[in-house]
């Protein structure tokens, strides 16, 4: 007699199967990054020693605020303005067909190419950095949302004019799914640029202690600063995926 496994069971084997896959790989990554530990790779023990240091001092928490608060102004500056411009160029062919060549040359440029011209401008602080993060979120964030505007299915404003309601109570969250995808994407893209323009125009952040700690040959500072940016960065994205689990955004995922 074949004996059947029972679906059920299957399934929650499955669920822990995929629940504790990343942390058997951590592990992994653990062991091969003991084994490879030399005079040029630090040990995770000499890493995690140096954490403590940092952690006790308190430059460690000062360095992330202050990161997180440039990422946080130039990010909310750029969802203030590429938002709107997404959407109004999402709506209006007129404005699309103007404006968009532009914003795709601009989107082609580097944020890191204005760097000097940020620090020519700024001077040296946290606004040129501010300056920077703006330039990366603002041009993918209006692109992304002109595309989801742009492709609204129209029988949407056909249903709305028929009850009277407003385009703008429509619009908005019918793009809302595609927005906190782009939310998402643009929040990672603003982590990594921070860390870019604190290492050249700012003496504070997780970028300059980087930097400060590679002049100083203290690569076991390094891999602290960059273990910290990953879990900053993967906090930052668990942040705004919440979003979508908003009752009145789910139904665009599911529809």
């Amino acid at each position: 007699m074949i004996a059947v496994e029972s679906p059920v069971r299957t399934s929650v084997a499955r669920r822990r199967g995929i629940r504790f896959a990343p942390w058997m790989l951590s592990l992994l990554l653990l062991a091969a990054w003991s084994a490879a530990a030399s005079r040029d790779i630090p040990s995770p023990v000499a890493v995690g020693r140096a954490f403590l240091q940092e952690a006790k001092s308190g430059r460690l928490l000062d360095d992330s605020v202050a990161s997180l608060f440039r990422v946080s102004v130039g990010f909310g500056l750029a969802a203030l303005a590429g938002v709107p411009l997404g959407l109004w160029m999402g709506r209006s062919l007129s404005a699309r067909s103007a404006l968009l060549p532009a914003v795709n040359f601009l989107r082609s440029i580097s944020p890191i190419a204005w760097i000097p011209f940020a620090i020519l401008w700024f001077g040296i602080g946290d606004l040129p950095a501010i300056f920077i993060i703006f330039l990366a979120s603002f041009l993918p964030l209006a692109l992304s949302t002109m595309s989801a505007a742009a492709t609204i299915p129209q029988v949407y404003f056909r249903v709305a004019r028929d009850y009277g309601i407003p385009e703008r109570k429509i619009l908005l969250p019918a793009v809302l799914p595609e927005l906190i995808t782009a939310l998402r994407v643009s929040a990672g893209i603003a982590w990594m640029v921070v860390v870019a323009a604190e290492m050249i125009a700012v003496r504070s952040g997780l970028g300059f202690l980087i930097l400060d700690a590679r002049n100083g040959l203290r690569t076991d500072l390094v891999i602290v600063g960059m273990i910290v940016i990953g879990a900053i960065g993967i906090g930052l994205d668990r942040v705004l995926a919440r979003l979508a689990r908003i009752s009145s955004v789910r139904w665009g995922f599911e529809r």
